[in-house]
């Protein structure tokens, strides 16, 4: 058991010295294309929505309703996003990162359901807004079912129950995505979601604890 997570832990200390994956931007086969709109279309433009819905927080004035209760919940939706989209960027798709894949898309819905029900309860949830949700709740079915057609085999092997226990581990990509993709892709996620939502948090606690002294 040792050997095997120390050779766990070295694959993922030399991940990066493995050629980067190809993303030819002028083929138009299919799996190119696929995985093209995928790196370069779904993933960075969930960003657009994301942004949308923060601002319409901010118009109806979330830090004086629902507050940090409704603020926590939105991090908590974009931990459920992120965590199986960092899988997907990261480490090899297998069995186990669609299983999380699949589990994180059934919560993020679940919990999406219950973030309405609590705004609705305290301010006004505009029809702009609510739009705008549609778009944040089927992007992560879409990145899952695109991942899921590039990696057909591997669905295959997860509805057959695995092949062994490598499809049990997180291992990391044969070829990794280029760096400068994902340095790009953290500087958008972070300018376009960490940062907005953390100013919300923020702005919800400092109004939290103006109440409180009142």
């Amino acid at each position: 058991m040792a050997f095997a997570e120390a050779s766990l832990m070295r694959r993922w200390r030399q991940w990066r010295k493995g050629r980067d994956l190809p993303v030819p931007l002028q083929s138009t086969s299919i799996e190119d294309t696929t995985r093209r709109f995928l790196l370069y279309g779904v993933i960075p433009l969930w960003v657009v929505p994301a942004v949308s819905d923060w601002w319409m927080h901010k118009r109806t004035s979330i830090e004086d309703t629902s507050g940090a209760k409704e603020s926590a919940v939105h991090a908590l939706m974009m931990t459920e996003a992120g965590i199986p989209v960092a899988m997907g960027l990261l480490a090899k798709v297998n069995p186990l990162v669609l299983s999380v894949m699949g589990g994180a898309a059934l919560a993020h819905g679940a919990t999406a359901l219950y973030d309405v029900s609590l705004a609705t309860e305290d301010r006004e949830v505009r029809p702009v807004e609510q739009h705008i949700h549609s778009f944040l709740e089927v992007l992560p079915l879409s990145a899952m079912a695109f991942t899921a057609c590039l990696h057909a085999d591997e669905v295959r092997a997860l509805l057959r129950g695995g092949r062994g226990s490598q499809d049990w581990k997180l291992l990391p990509k044969d070829r990794p995505l280029s760096a400068k993709y994902l340095a790009a892709l953290g500087v958008i996620i972070g300018a376009g979601v960490i940062l907005p939502y953390a100013e919300e948090m923020t702005r919800c606690l400092r109004a939290r604890r103006k109440a409180a002294v009142r």
